[in-house]
Parts: structure tokens; C-alpha cells; sequence
């Protein structure tokens, strides 16, 4: 029985190759990462005593570094078992919870024209491609030169040109003996409601869309008449293509997603157009997809995390995109999965990937995948900006939003961990009692301006900053003896830094307001300094000094720069040139919450710990504790960074 490789593919999709692996091997729990879906076993085809035989779910494929059989699903089963190959399709779909296809002699004769059609769609991409370089594509290559494709671009894309013609590809592929219907079946004649079928695609610069055999399913047309009636245009839903199930330039980025070189596997990044995708290849950044011509789907978004566990969703610095990034989020939510998730980069507002590398190079856009924010940040600040939370019934509906919201999510754990940041999100952003919430809104005079989310609560005018911190009745404790230990260097650096340079607070004052210090005296010196801020814009860091001062913070504050003097860390002092201490503070950041996320979880797995039966958490703990060390030692990033070197803003 022959089987529809669409069948085939759901099987294999619906059950990972380490399930099917899994019931005739028993994998190392050192070795193997299960967050990943990364997993090593002694190879069941040759005797070995160190494990060497690899399976990994992201490519559904296994190998051995031994003995070198390599395979799929079904592979597996009719190497090692002696089984025919429809046995083994029949065994994985029962795993699948599939039924088998009956035999269909109608179903097998569609399969068989389809296969036809992708000949035909082949035919139409060569008809393209060579009269993008006839004189009739001079106008085409023009348009193309004047964005910045190289010839070897065009090339390496397929990219073609449909004349002004309504026969021209109806004529050739009739010549090459391909009926009318066919043409039909790919859409590549416009065919309904009229008494005569014409070409669909006329006058357009032509992207061919493979699927992930490198197989032409369908074609976008990029229109070189301004009065033409739609920009671009895809081919319509056919036998080969469903544009919601489909990326543009998935193979090519797959492929460029693999750890290659000794270097890393990259993660997969989603932009939103075919030019985009092509103008970062021909920068050198070659994993990038795009939908094609709507919202990212559940499909699509499925097929990412079968690429990548964590893609970046890379959108246009503007209204719009910023609506796509929020649909993507709220797609996204309810299919995470541990390891599996999504991050958001936002581009200049204004601009697209193929503005951004045309203009300042792969180095910009690498940047700004830098900067992607995880989705926690972005449903976070898409429900807190803007608002205004000076009630407690207004509080109470955006705690109950965000539970809404939470609750979406299926998977338990994630659910859990998402309530639990929220929760302690809200507490930083209110207040952490009702009774602060007054002494802070009794210092200022008022509460919380828009950039914390609070309206003014007084009609009156506003004190000066110093009186209204220092003539504060709870001022709270600026001693560093009061924790019982020093703060982190890490810890240290972030706080004067931000101190020295407010501006870099104003910057990215969601993210910035609700960082989580270790050390009880910094966090009380991270509060100290919100309320300056709330209470008047201060861009100088004397000014922030002097308020801080005036608060009852000096002493600290001296302890604090004397320990960055110890260690000479000069981006936390107030001469460094603030596009050094940027940088600086970026990577403090980054670090600090990427231990603070470890710690987190490493709580939540040793607290698991004990039901775990099937070892995937002490898997996970190892990975944990693993992780942390790294951080450890990647924390000479900031206790070094810039040691000795004497940099200044008068010096660079």
C-alpha cells in the first residue's frame, strides 16, 4: 500500500522520535538534555559500553557516532526489528493515535496528479527566471538593482519576472504539453467567472515558494505598476499550497539554523515580508522566514518551534507592527511548552529588516535581535502601559486580567511559573503593602506619574525633590549591615550606573522599574530613586546624587563607589562616557536576570524533585546548576569589564 507523504509527515510529527526510541533504549541522564529534546543512548545496533548513538525530536532523525547507521521513524523500526515498512508505519501510527488510510484508488490518483503538478510549477519558475533576464525583464532587474539584489541573490532565490501579458505562461506550459486544467490546479490562471482563463501573475517581480523539500508550491508577485491593484500577490490555496501552513524560506533557514562550524545552533527569526527575508540573507543572516501575506498562524508558529525551541518574532518599528507582535503573543500563549517559547524584537520605529541592513549592516540587525524581549515582557508591558492604577478597584480588574491571561496557558508548570512572575510583578509595580503605597504617595505629594502607571493624586503643586524624600517619616534603611552581608558586585555596578545616568533608566523605565535586587539596602536604594523620577524628570546624575543624598543615601552610596574603585570597575563611576556604561549596563542586565531566572527554577525542580519518575527533572537540575556555574564565571563581563582601561567621558 503506497502511503500520502502528507499521512506519513503527521505520524512522525505527532510522535517524537525519542518516545519511539525510548521504548527499546534507556537513555544516559548526563548526556541527555530532555528540555532540548536532545537524547543519547548506548547504540542498539552494535554493543557499546559509553552512549554514542544520538536521537534528536527537533529533525526527528537518530545516528550513531559508532557504528553510523542514521535514519528516521520508520527506518528505526524496519533496521532493528526486521518489519516491513507499512508494519512500521501501522505500529507509529498507533502510537500516534491515527488511524491507518484505507486503500483509496481515488485518493492514489490524486496523489499522482499532484505529483504531476509540481512539475508544472516548476516549468512556470524556469518561465520566470528566464525572462527576468530577456529584454521584456528590464524594468524587473531595474527594480531589483535599485533594492540592492545582487545577481547572486536573484539567483540563489529563483527570483523571475511575469511579463505584461495576459497568455504568455498559459502559451508556454501549453507548448510543454501541460493542459489547461493543470494550470488551473496550480492557480496560475485566473479561470473563475470568466469565459476565458488568463495568467494570473502579470507584470510582477516573481519569489517562487518552496515547501520543505525544496519543492515550488506556490509564488508571490511583487506588482512594478503603481496602479496595479494589490502590491503582492500569492497564488491562491491549491492542492500544493496552504499559505498558513507555509514559510517563505524555511528550507534554506533550517538548514542555517543547525550548528554548523563548531558554532551553535541560531535560533530561527520571523519577519514579516519576502524582501526582508532575502535582504538579510544577502547581509549574511540566513535563518529568517517570513509569513506569507497574513498574521502569523498556529500552524506556522508550530512549524517555528519545530525549526527553533525559542524563534524571535522580529516586527516593523511601527503601529502595526507592534499589533502583530501582540497577536503573536496571545497565538502563542496557550502552546508553551518547557524549553519552548517565543521572543519579541521590536526594529526602529520606521524601519524593517531590509531598511535597517541597507542603511547600517547585518551588525544593526544583529542589535537588535540583542534586545529581543522574552513573553512574559511583552504581555506585561501590552496590559500595564498607559494605564492608570490609582484605585483599588483599577489594580484589582488588571490582577484579574492578568490571571485571565495566564490561565490560557495549558501546559501546568508554565502556567504556574507565569501566574507566580506576574504576581510578583504586580507587588513591585502597586507597592509591596498598601501601607507603602501611602508613605510613597505621602513623600511625593502625589501618586505615581504614567510612566509607573499611577495618576496624580493631589491637586496641589509639587515639593522639591529633596523635601519630599528627606522629610519622608520612612526612610527606609540605607545601611548595607542591615542584610547581614556586602551586595554583589553585579549588583553594585547596576545601581550606580543607573544612578550616574538616569537617562538610562528614563530609557527603558518598564523593564528597569521592575528589577528584583538580591540585597535589601539596594532595593531600597532602587525604590529611593523611582520616586525621584516620579516626582520630576532628573537627566544629570549630580542632580539623582544630590536628591539621593539629601534622602539619607550618601553613606551608602560612598560604600558602594568605593568598591567599584577597589575593583576599578570604571563604567559604575561618574565620569564614564555614557554610551560605554550602555553597553555595560546592558550586559550587568543581561547576566543579572538570567541568575535570577536560574535560581528561580532551580527552586521550583528541587521542590519536583521527588516525584519525578521519569529523571527528565534531575536532568534538568544538573542542567541548572550547570548553567550557573557558566554564569559565574561569565560574570568577569562586568567585574572586568573595562578594568584598568581608564576611559572617561573627556577621554575617549
Amino acid at each position: 500500500m503506497r502511503f500520502s507523504p502528507s499521512f506519513l509527515d503527521e505520524i512522525r510529527d505527532r510522535v517524537p522520535i525519542s518516545t519511539l526510541i525510548g521504548t527499546r533504549v534507556s537513555f544516559d541522564r548526563k548526556k541527555s538534555n530532555p528540555q532540548k529534546g536532545d537524547f543519547w543512548a548506548c547504540c542498539p545496533f552494535h554493543g557499546e559500553k559509553t552512549p554514542s548513538f544520538h536521537c534528536e525530536d527537533r529533525k526527528g532523525r537518530y545516528h550513531c557516532f559508532g557504528c553510523g547507521v542514521t535514519g528516521d521513524h520508520f527506518r528505526f523500526l524496519t533496521e532493528l526489528e526486521g518489519v516491513s515498512f507499512p508494519e512500521a508505519v501501522e505500529r507509529i501510527a498507533d502510537m500516534a493515535g491515527v488511524p491507518m488510510p484505507a486503500r483509496d484508488p481515488e485518493m492514489e490518483r490524486r496523489e499522482a496528479e499532484r505529483a504531476s503538478l509540481y512539475d508544472v510549477m516548476e516549468l512556470a519558475a524556469q518561465f520566470f527566471e528566464s525572462q527576468l533576464q530577456a529584454a521584456v525583464g528590464a524594468r524587473a532587474r531595474a527594480y531589483l538593482r535599485d533594492r540592492g539584489l545582487s545577481t547572486a541573490t536573484q539567483q540563489a532565490f529563483r527570483l523571475g519576472y511575469a511579463p505584461e501579458s495576459r497568455n504568455a505562461l498559459k502559451e508556454f506550459l501549453a507548448a510543454k504539453n501541460i493542459t489547461r486544467e493543470q494550470m488551473e490546479a496550480c492557480g496560475l490562471l485566473v479561470h473563475e467567472n470568466v469565459p476565458v482563463s488568463y495568467d494570473r501573475f502579470r507584470d510582477r517581480v516573481m519569489f517562487p515558494i518552496q515547501d520543505l523539500r525544496g519543492r515550488i508550491i506556490a509564488f508571490g508577485g511583487r506588482a512594478l505598476s503603481p496602479d496595479a491593484p494589490a502590491k503582492y500577490l500569492n497564488s491562491p490555496e491549491t492542492e500544493l499550497f496552504h499559505k498558513g501552513r507555509v514559510l517563505y524560506n524555511a528550507l534554506r533557514a533550517r538548514k542555517a539554523c543547525q550548528p554548523q562550524n563548531g558554532e551553535p545552533a541560531k535560533p530561527i527569526i520571523a519577519v514579516e515580508g519576502y524582501m526582508d527575508v532575502i535582504a538579510l540573507a544577502q547581509a549574511g543572516i540566513h535563518h529568517a522566514v517570513a509569513p506569507l501575506g497574513t498574521a502569523l498562524t498556529e500552524e506556522q508558529l508550530d512549524l517555528l518551534w519545530r525549526i527553533s525551541p525559542e524563534p524571535i518574532l522580529c516586527f516593523d518599528g511601527d503601529s502595526a507592527g507592534l499589533r502583530a507582535a501582540n497577536r503573536a503573543a496571545d497565538i502563542g500563549l496557550p502552546h508553551l511548552q518547557p524549553g519552548k517559547s517565543l521572543r519579541f524584537a521590536l526594529l526602529p520605529e520606521g524601519q524593517d529588516p531590509d531598511d535597517l541592513v541597507r542603511a547600517e549592516g547585518a551588525s544593526a540587525f544583529h542589535a537588535v535581535l540583542r534586545e529581543a524581549r522574552p513573553l512574559v515582557d511583552m504581555i506585561w508591558t501590552r496590559e500595564t502601559a498607559g494605564g492608570i492604577y490609582d484605585t483599588p478597584e483599577r489594580r484589582a480588574e488588571l490582577e484579574a486580567r492578568l490571571r485571565e491571561i495566564c490561565g490560557r496557558i495549558a501546559h501546568e508548570d508554565i502556567r504556574r511559573h507565569y501566574q507566580q512572575e506576574m504576581r510578583e510583578r504586580t507587588q513591585v509595580f502597586f507597592g509591596r503593602t498598601g501601607a507603602e503605597r501611602g508613605q510613597n504617595r505621602d513623600r511625593r505629594g502625589f501618586g505615581r506619574d504614567s510612566r509607573r502607571g499611577m495618576a496624580p493624586g493631589r491637586s496641589g503643586g509639587r515639593l522639591a525633590i529633596s523635601d519630599q524624600l528627606a522629610h519622608s517619616s520612612m526612610v527606609r534603611s540605607a545601611s548595607l549591615g542591615t542584610s547581614g552581608r556586602a551586595p554583589r558586585l553585579r549588583e553594585t555596578a547596576i545601581i550606580l550606573m543607573l544612578i550616574n545616568h538616569p537617562r538610562l533608566l528614563e530609557e527603558n523605565f518598564e523593564a528597569l522599574s521592575v528589577l528584583d535586587f538580591e540585597h535589601e539596602a539596594l532595593k531600597n536604594l532602587h525604590l529611593a530613586m523611582l520616586d525621584v523620577l516620579a516626582t520630576s524628570p532628573v537627566e544629570e546624575g549630580a542632580l539623582m546624587h544630590a536628591a539621593l543624598v539629601r534622602a539619607g543615601y550618601g553613606e551608602l552610596i560612598e560604600k558602594l563607589e568605593e568598591a567599584v574603585r577597589r575593583v576599578g570597575l570604571w563604567t559604575a563611576m561618574p565620569d564614564a562616557a555614557e554610551d560605554d556604561v550602555r553597553e555595560a549596563l546592558r550586559q550587568a542586565l543581561h547576566l543579572h536576570q538570567r541568575a535570577r531566572t536560574l535560581h528561580k527554577e532551580l527552586r521550583a525542580v528541587e521542590a519536583s524533585l521527588e516525584t519525578d519518575e521519569t529523571g527528565e527533572l534531575f536532568a534538568r537540575l544538573i542542567d541548572i546548576r550547570n548553567q550557573l556555574l557558566k554564569e559565574e564565571a561569565t560574570e568577569a563581563l562586568i567585574d572586568g569589564f573595562g578594568l584598568s582601561s581608564g576611559r572617561t567621558a573627556g577621554g575617549r
